[in-house]
């Protein structure tokens, strides 16, 4: 998988590739400092995926992402960056991008995300899951089919701790299942909303009142 890293500091640009080369999946293609060079880079290399920072100077990540995406819709963006403000989120995904992870992302978790965001997965911190989903269910008409009519009893229960960002052991304890059953109903509820992930899902469940 060709990746581009852009992000306005040299070290953690520098960090990311050498985290990258260990990973034999990936080949890094580009190393941009702002916003403008990603999107020449995109352009030159066909990068499958492009770590994005979101502040920097000149062309920001989110006018990076909306352009790259522009002339390339096959190309991933994963935002990697530390700022949790709720515009920025909003402002990202709206732009196109994937997933978004902030910098203290443990390494294994940010190249998982990397790998699920090219096979079509979403990622997003879970400290600002709560803002974004929340942001995209406000701008959504209450829609006229409820999910709950898709769904049994025990899987509504399910996914509004999905929605409340909980991951399978906690859903598990707290509805007192194994976490094996838990993981079956996930894959039932998956399945029936017609969704690829715990991110779609839990928008579904917050624009049918489920959070």
């Amino acid at each position: 998988m060709k990746v581009i890293v852009c992000d306005d500091q040299a070290i953690v640009r520098d960090g990311l590739e050498l985290l990258l080369k260990l990973e034999p999946d990936f080949e890094v293609v580009g190393l941009a400092q702002d916003g403008a060079e990603a999107v020449e880079l995109a352009a030159k290399t066909e990068p499958d995926l492009v770590l994005m920072d979101l502040k920097m100077p000149c062309t920001n990540g989110v006018e990076a992402t909306r352009r790259i995406l522009a002339q390339r819709p096959q190309t991933k963006v994963l935002v990697l960056t530390t700022f949790d403000d709720d515009e920025w989120v909003v402002d990202a995904i709206r732009a196109g991008a994937s997933g978004y992870l902030l910098k203290d992302t443990p390494r294994d978790k940010v190249v998982e995300a990397m790998r699920g965001t090219v096979a079509g997965k979403a990622f997003v911190d879970p400290t600002v899951a709560g803002k974004l989903l929340s942001q995209v269910a406000s701008q959504q008409e209450q829609p006229s089919v409820l999910i709950t009519d898709k769904l049994t009893g025990r899987e509504v229960e399910v996914l509004r701790l999905i929605a409340r960002g909980l991951p399978n052991g906690d859903i598990a304890e707290e509805l007192h299942l194994s976490e094996g059953t838990v993981r079956n109903h996930v894959s039932s509820i998956f399945s029936k909303l017609d969704v690829g992930d715990r991110t779609q899902a839990a928008i579904l469940a917050i624009r049918h009142g489920l959070d």
